[in-house]
């Protein structure tokens, strides 16, 4: 039997030793579209906002760091002893933005997971971040729609693609339940639904929102399109209105 050469020898242990990196440079397609490393290993993950701690609350409530506001005790009492009570580590993104890069550095995420708009804005705040920290910063379309689409990403982000496959079919069972009930229900029989955000409720949320698509999903009319004058900001979700 011939013996190896020292070239073939070299070149399989170049193989070896280059294995686990090309597996780390594993990367995923964000909901934005962007590519996204995967990490080697993910035990804490930074959620950018609220809606990105509860989706990584419900597929993996041990990786969460904190919540971007400490919740209260009424709160509590839905939530997973010791998950619940975690520590307020503030938000980056949205209103009242209160994590700054240096708190996040603190906090020693392995992986930041935002869930909303995917538009340029936070495309960018996704990118600064992400090279300024160089930590693998994804951000998943909020779209209720998309939620399934987001749990797989985040499954495969995390490793934990069993449980994520598990509530993504979950997910898109019930839509198709949903729709086929609300498609029984004619049209003037379906209420008008106004959604009232703010202090005094006269913030809002216009067609096409991502507050209101779930209103549009079960069927009902948004009451603000006729019913009110609305501010049109870009790129907000609410939006202020005059009662007329």
């Amino acid at each position: 039997m011939p013996h190896p050469d020292r070239r073939s020898v070299l070149a399989g242990l170049g193989a070896t030793i280059a294995a686990p990196r090309i597996a780390r440079a594993a990367t995923i397609r964000d909901g934005a579209g962007r590519d996204i490393p995967i990490p080697g290993k993910v035990e804490r993950i930074f959620p950018a906002g609220p809606p990105a701690a509860i989706l990584i609350y419900t597929l993996a409530p041990d990786l969460l760091i904190g919540w971007p506001r400490a919740n209260r005790p009424e709160e509590r009492e839905f939530l997973l002893p010791g998950i619940g009570d975690r520590p307020e580590i503030g938000r980056i993104t949205g209103r009242g933005n209160s994590a700054n890069l240096e708190a996040v550095l603190q906090a020693k995420p392995d992986l930041i997971i935002d869930s909303g708009s995917t538009g340029r804005t936070y495309v960018e705040l996704a990118e600064r971040v992400q090279q300024q920290t160089g930590i693998p910063y994804a951000l998943l379309d909020g779209r209720f729609s998309e939620t399934p689409a987001s749990y797989r990403i985040l499954g495969q982000l995390t490793g934990r693609s069993a449980r994520a496959e598990t509530l993504a079919r979950w997910c898109e069972d019930s839509f198709a339940t949903i729709r086929d009930r609300i498609a029984a229900i004619p049209a003037e029989k379906r209420p008008s639904v106004y959604y009232a955000r703010g202090p005094r409720g006269l913030e809002t949320g216009l067609g096409g929102s991502i507050n209101v698509e779930t209103l549009s999903f079960l069927g009902t009319r948004n009451a603000a399109s006729p019913s009110c004058r609305a501010e049109r900001r870009p790129g907000e979700g609410a939006n202020p209105v005059t009662i007329s």
